[in-house]
């Protein structure tokens, strides 16, 4: 993911400077840059967290929730030792922290340093967040280069209804008002 800060005075670059060329870019990348999706920040005891884009919430008895993870990810060890994590509907104001637990931004002291944070059985949640949800890790396995982690959800806190931050052809968007 590259991030391009718009702000005056700000801006380095208007394209990827070390992206391939355009005839050889992997097709199915293209494809999932098209794919507009929803940025979370997956947290979970010890703590750990990370910036997750392919997140899925499944309703049934019980509900579910999907996710694509890096394997190697600090988040990944943490969740397995600990056998649940937290689930973060990212908004606006929070690009930052998104690009923080991408490893985009710096994080002196560490990814929960700055900010309000809230503690929950499940992992620290962003104080200022419309909400989040508490789940139980079911299963994990290798899927494309990635990891897919399906867990039940436990439980649902939702604050007031606030705008997603999404993720579209490698920046984020928001949907206008």
């Amino acid at each position: 993911m590259f991030h391009v800060n718009h702000e005056p005075g700000a801006e380095i670059h208007h394209t990827d400077p070390f992206a391939a060329p355009a005839g050889q870019r992997s097709p199915v990348r293209r494809l999932r840059g098209r794919l507009a999706a929803p940025v979370t920040v997956w947290t979970a005891p010890g703590p750990a967290g990370l910036t997750v884009s392919s997140t899925l919430v499944a309703e049934g008895e019980p509900d579910r929730l999907l996710g694509l993870i890096d394997a190697e990810s600090d988040l990944w060890a943490a969740i397995e030792e600990s056998g649940r994590f937290a689930v973060t509907p990212l908004g606006p104001p929070h690009r930052q922290l998104a690009d923080r637990f991408a490893g985009l931004f710096p994080a002196p002291g560490g990814l929960f340093a700055t900010g309000a944070w809230i503690e929950t059985p499940y992992g620290p949640v962003p104080a200022d967040a419309g909400g989040w949800a508490g789940c139980r890790l079911d299963t994990a396995r290798e899927y494309g280069w990635a990891l897919l982690v399906e867990a039940t959800i436990e439980a649902v806190d939702l604050a007031e209804e606030a705008a997603p931050l999404l993720h579209y052809r490698g920046r984020y968007h928001e949907l206008p008002a």
